[in-house]
């Protein structure tokens, strides 16, 4: 049975996750690949070099093992660095390595009320959306973010997103019919809970671009992806999303619908660790159906099926490409469709974030967070480009805090080319 399978007894066994901790440690030493990725390697080498380990993984102090867990964001990217992964015989997967240990603590010591608060995306998206304006205006009042700091440990500087009082679903189900009904390509819309209740512009765009491609929508039944709370160790918490989301979409499947994701974290979630998750068939068949809204995109595009009766350039644009994009292996879709726009440049930046999930909200990481980001502020400054662009949510908040630049998605772009008015 796998390390990793979480219905092992061994899962759960915290002197079994120190074993393997220790373990990938010494071959992570003997190879260091990863050095440049994430500060998560930087501590982990710099501890084993000390003169009292002396390289020795078995030698490190629990204290050592476990601030390489805690830095570790969850960016993905080493998994495609390392040539240990399955099936190698020695089984490396460390970004799952680092999920178990956070669960496998947290089951024994419990979720932190931060990290409650911070999967819970659902209540605090509810809340913010039926209280807004208000919630907004709280959120940059100095006094309400000290208190929010004390209570869920976000960052009292840490740049917000805003909430609309008008979710994307209330939108996408009082619109006037799309006119798409009994077309050949159908897909269900997975919509993020920061299209739902963040950003729901990005769900009209991604809406009405699709329908103008002659593509017919149902948005399902949905609840967060489950990523947020298996940032913090909620595996219970996070199945249990995850139980729900598989069942309606997999319905949805069945239907003939592709599943079509807006946004790189869930499109990743659904892809990859529902079947490892769930363990269902039916999450299988997710994961098979799942397509990130560009990738769909460039699919249409490849079969000729693309509507490019683009009516205004888009310009030069920085393209951010996310982590849990590159971490997918599909290339830059994103990119790739939007050249289709004549009169448009795309400089693609492959520098990360370093605020995925959670991690870079909390007050602990936030000053790493905008120093691990510098690389991608100075990256985007220097391509002079008047537009741009991240297909990650998070990652455009952090943008948008170290550069001051306002990133769009690329499909509010794509949108735009067309003339498309995404309002409400």
């Amino acid at each position: 049975m796998s390390k990793l399978d979480i219905r092992s007894a061994e899962f759960w066994d915290l002197s079994k996750v120190e074993g393997e901790l220790r373990r990938v440690a010494d071959i992570c030493n003997g190879c260091r690949r990863c050095l440049p990725l994430c500060p998560s390697f930087k501590v982990l080498f710099d501890r084993l070099d000390v003169e009292a380990v002396d390289g020795d993984a078995e030698k490190l102090p629990e204290r050592d093992l476990k601030e390489v867990v805690d830095l570790c964001y969850q960016c993905k990217l080493c998994f495609n660095h390392c040539p240990y992964t399955p099936p190698h015989r020695w089984e490396v997967d460390f970004p799952r390595l680092m999920l178990r240990a956070r669960a496998a603590e947290a089951r024994r010591s419990g979720v932190t009320r931060q990290d409650r608060i911070l999967g819970n995306t659902a209540l605090v998206g509810r809340l913010g959306s039926l209280t807004a304006p208000l919630s907004n205006w709280m959120g940059q009042w100095s006094v309400h973010r000290a208190l929010l700091q004390a209570i869920a440990g976000i960052h009292k500087a840490r740049r917000l997103p805003r909430f609309h009082r008008r979710t994307f679903s209330r939108w996408f189900r009082s619109r006037p019919p799309g006119g798409a009904g009994g077309r050949e390509l159908k897909v269900a819309l997975f919509a993020t809970c920061t299209v739902e209740y963040h950003d729901p512009a990005v769900g009209r765009a991604a809406v009405q671009v699709l329908e103008r491609n002659r593509v017919d929508i149902s948005l399902p039944d949905q609840r967060c992806c489950g990523m947020p709370y298996l940032d913090g160790g909620a595996m219970d918490e996070a199945r249990a999303l995850i139980r729900h989301n598989v069942r309606t979409l997999a319905a949805a499947v069945r239907e003939g619908r592709e599943i079509v994701v807006p946004g790189p974290t869930c499109s990743y979630m659904l892809k990859q660790e529902y079947p490892w998750l769930d363990g269902s068939e039916e999450a299988k068949l997710v994961a098979s159906h799942t397509r990130d809204l560009f990738e769909y995109l460039a699919q249409l595009a490849a079969a000729g099926r693309l509507d490019t009766g683009f009516q205004r350039p888009a310009g030069p644009i920085a393209y951010h490409v996310p982590c849990h994009l590159r971490a997918q292996n599909i290339g830059t879709k994103s990119a790739d469709v939007l050249r289709r726009i004549p009169g448009t440049e795309v400089t693609c930046i492959e520098r990360c974030s370093a605020v995925d999930g959670t991690w870079g909200l909390k007050k602990e990481y936030y000053e790493l967070s905008l120093k691990l980001a510098r690389p991608l502020f100075d990256a985007i400054a220097a391509t002079g480009a008047g537009t741009c662009a991240t297909d990650c949510p998070l990652a455009a908040l952090q943008i948008a805090e170290g550069t001051g630049q306002t990133p769009q998605h690329p499909i509010q772009i794509l949108a735009a080319a067309y003339g498309i008015d995404a309002k409400p």
